[in-house]
């Protein structure tokens, strides 16, 4: 459960009660899920728990948007499954730009089962050529009558194979790079639209690539028009940027409880490990980087909350201080397990394996320091107040 007292200054009397109910429920359902073994039994357990927390509610906050309470969720599902944790984030990832761009119509066919948790659905942006790098994409969406027809590749695309529907997103015309991207809404059922293979990560995790073979959608299906699906997907990821960092700050949680338990029972020449001034260094470092991390993680949050245009520098802080904090955390909980720490079915190496991810989707660290900089330059360019 996070720590609601570090953060108590941006929340809500209604956000510390979510928290409190959130703990509950996924210590008793999410918890005692085993960790899949093999990518077939992930995609299965992928779909039961977006069904799981779609019932339950939990997946309601993306459509407000309440950006603490999803920080708050994700917070503690990443804590005790990392999968789930995914699920909830990738439910975001399709749902929040049909709340800031859909029609009524596409909203009550997409977005109301995806809360539901009775669709599942994927952001399909990346490509092998396109990455940090998003203007470089390659896929094409060329007008046909009232419609579109898409043609191209998408990498490394979480839900593919087990989604209902794709945010697919496509230039227009590869001579005006980003300013001729649209995004689209493609059914995993549309002609041309296929699963090509599954991408297995170290951590369970539903990765794959899907490509679209004349696959034509009609005008209905286009969710920001050619030239504003860059935007889109931009404003999409700038407020959901900070919820990557709670779920690191979950994950570094969980890491840091799991050693403070280890490191009192164990002991090493005739003391607990916890006695010796090293350990106890190393468990000061693991609880201020996590500290620090929620109150960036939560500022964002609430200043987004708060009604604030742009939080791109916030987000941008959060995650990146978040994600590698909690690396380091995660880290430091092996070391102190020791031989133990790397065993496959030890909750620590699980961790390991599943907190590297959070350093680069939805933007590596590097980008976000780029971006912050960029911000500190242009302010350092202009002119002294008169």
């Amino acid at each position: 459960m996070p720590d609601v007292p570090t953060v108590r200054a941006f929340l809500s009397p209604s956000h510390e009660e979510l928290a409190a109910r959130c703990g509950v429920f996924t210590e008793a359902e999410v918890a005692p899920l085993p960790s899949p073994e093999g990518d077939a039994a992930c995609r299965a357990q992928a779909r039961t728990l977006a069904r799981l927390l779609g019932h339950a509610g939990w997946l309601h906050p993306i459509g407000q948007p309440d950006l603490r309470a999803c920080c708050l969720i994700r917070e503690t599902l990443a804590a005790a499954s990392p999968l789930a944790d995914a699920v909830f984030a990738l439910q975001a990832l399709g749902g929040l730009p049909l709340v800031l761009a859909g029609t009524e119509a596409q909203k009550r066919r997409w977005l109301e089962p995806a809360l539901a948790g009775t669709a599942v659905a994927a952001f399909a942006m990346t490509e092998s050529d396109a990455g940090s790098d998003v203007a470089a994409m390659n896929t094409h969406a060329a007008r046909d009558g009232n419609g579109f027809v898409l043609n191209g590749a998408k990498t490394l695309i979480s839900n593919a194979g087990i989604a209902d529907f794709y945010l697919v997103f496509a230039s227009t015309d590869p001579a005006l790079a980003s300013k001729a991207i649209g995004c689209f809404l493609v059914p995993a059922d549309a002609r041309g639209c296929r699963f090509v293979k599954a991408q297995v990560l170290s951590a369970p995790h539903p990765l794959g690539e899907i490509a679209f073979e004349d696959c034509r959608v009609p005008a209905d299906a286009v969710l920001a028009s050619p030239g504003a699906g860059l935007k889109l997907g931009f404003a999409t990821l700038d407020r959901l940027r900070a919820t990557v960092g709670a779920a690191a700050c979950g994950m570094a949680e969980r890491a840091l409880a799991e050693a403070l338990a280890h490191v009192r029972a164990r002991r090493q020449f005739g003391q607990a490990l916890a006695d010796f001034q090293l350990t106890q260094l190393k468990l000061s470092r693991m609880a201020t980087d996590l500290a620090a991390a929620r109150l960036l993680v939560y500022r964002a949050a609430a200043e987004q909350d708060g009604g604030q245009e742009r939080v791109t520098v916030e987000s941008a802080m959060a995650k990146a201080f978040a994600t590698e904090a909690a690396q380091r955390i995660v880290d430091d909980a092996v070391q102190l397990f020791g031989g133990r720490g790397v065993l496959a079915d030890h909750p620590v190496d699980r961790l390991y394996r599943s907190v590297r991810a959070l350093r680069i989707y939805e933007g590596t660290t590097e980008i976000q320091h780029l971006i912050i900089a960029r911000h500190l330059l242009r302010g350092a360019d202009a002119p002294a107040p008169a």
